[in-house]
């Protein structure tokens, strides 16, 4: 028996953003319902934004890359609390066309799953983080009981697309920065984002363009940071993957004592 095909329709951009923020929502659910995963949530977070802040530490410090970095840290793998900026987001994902010019409108799409995807790695991660509680993992360093939660959850191409996200957004942010008027747009925008309730959203696009904006103004400054980061970010993917559990464990708590 033949089975004809059948072309479902894309979702839209408003689709997209309430689909990866109910994602997310059903994750804090679970996590409200489980305090020690809520907690182990945090901790992994909390290692994570420490673990950037280490490696990046030279950025960081001074240069011309150290606007980016912090806004990466910040924005990308900081350990904040987006509850609030969530709830906004999901609320008011119908009203993002009409109050945002049409060249942003991706970006917030973009940065809605990678935030639903990155929130489903660190649950998956501090899932196996509360399971192995116990007297004898206590005893582990933090280093080793991330490597070890790390591996057991796998999905290196899950890790991988993550990366190639981070990296997509750059490079978003980096070409709204080429867009006659845009910055003047956003700026005229201020109000308007906060009426709706999507103030966070508008700080994060404001703080991006200006921050690649500033690094326009150097030849390939954008393309060099993003080089940057994807050197590192893969060389630490395949520490965690591939490497020696002892020297991967050295080398995380060695950068854990260069984060400022």
């Amino acid at each position: 028996m033949r089975h004809l095909s059948v072309d479902l329709p894309p979702m839209d951009n408003a689709e997209i953003i309430r689909e990866a923020v109910s994602q997310v929502s059903d994750l804090r659910a679970q996590q409200a319902a489980n305090p020690p995963l809520k907690a182990a949530v945090q901790a992994v977070k909390s290692f994570q934004s420490r673990r950037f802040a280490g490696t990046y530490a030279d950025l960081l410090a001074g240069g011309s890359f150290q606007a980016a970095a912090r806004f990466f840290l910040d924005e990308l793998y900081c350990d904040k609390d987006f509850t609030e900026r969530d709830s906004q987001f999901g609320r008011i994902a119908g009203a993002l066309q009409a109050v945002f010019p049409q060249q942003v409108v991706g970006t917030a799409v973009s940065l809605a799953q990678l935030h639903a995807r990155t929130e489903e790695l660190d649950h998956a991660m501090a899932d196996h983080w509360c399971s192995h509680a116990s007297a004898s993992s206590a005893t582990l360093s933090e280093a080793a009981r991330y490597r070890l939660a790390w591996q057991a959850v796998g999905q290196r191409d899950q890790r991988e697309g993550q990366l190639t996200a981070v990296q997509d957004l750059g490079r978003e942010l980096a070409r709204l920065t080429r867009l006659p008027g845009l910055r003047m747009m956003l700026k005229m925008m201020r109000r308007p984002a906060q009426l709706a309730g999507l103030a966070s959203l508008q700080a994060f696009l404001e703080s991006g363009f200006d921050t690649f904006a500033e690094m326009s103004k150097r030849q390939k400054a954008s393309e060099v940071f993003l080089a940057i980061v994807a050197e590192r970010e893969t060389a630490l993917l395949a520490l965690l993957f591939d490497g020696d559990p002892v020297a991967c464990e050295t080398q995380l708590t060695r950068t854990l004592g260069l984060a400022r």
